[in-house]
């Protein structure tokens, strides 16, 4: 599980441990913040390892290496290409010719779930270079 996952877990249990261990509420309270302050700066560094590690991907020379991000946006525009129109007008062109041919096979919807997911990245790159946010 990543980080980013469990902080919503860790942040209440370290808070009723914090709760139970300090009797003094200001204490406890100072407590739960510097324990929230440490989980935001490891996602914050585990973040930026992220990053570096994208940016190093990115500079490599194989294609292999820097290109499977491009290749994944790629195979999903091939993926729509071939649902949305080959699959309806190959059949269909195909009968006007006078012959007959049998329903080509559907993708399941994980191209769609994965070209929404990737889309939904680039949307708020986009929101937050509109907000004047983006690094």
């Amino acid at each position: 599980m990543a980080l980013p996952a469990l902080i919503p877990i860790l942040a209440p249990l370290l808070g009723t441990i914090i709760d139970r261990v300090v009797p003094d509420k200001a204490a406890a309270d100072k407590a739960k913040q510097e324990a929230e302050a440490s989980l935001m700066l490891a996602l914050t560094q585990a973040d930026a390892a992220q990053i570096d590690l994208n940016r190093t991907e990115a500079k490599h020379r194989s294609l292999f290496v820097a290109g499977w991000r491009p290749g994944i946006g790629w195979v999903c525009v091939a993926g729509f290409g071939y649902e949305f129109l080959l699959r309806p007008l190959v059949p269909w062109c195909v009968a006007v010719a006078g012959a007959d041919v049998p329903p080509l096979p559907s993708l399941d919807g994980a191209l769609l779930e994965l070209t929404l997911a990737m889309l939904g990245f680039a949307g708020l790159r986009s929101f937050e270079k509109l907000k004047g946010v983006a690094r």
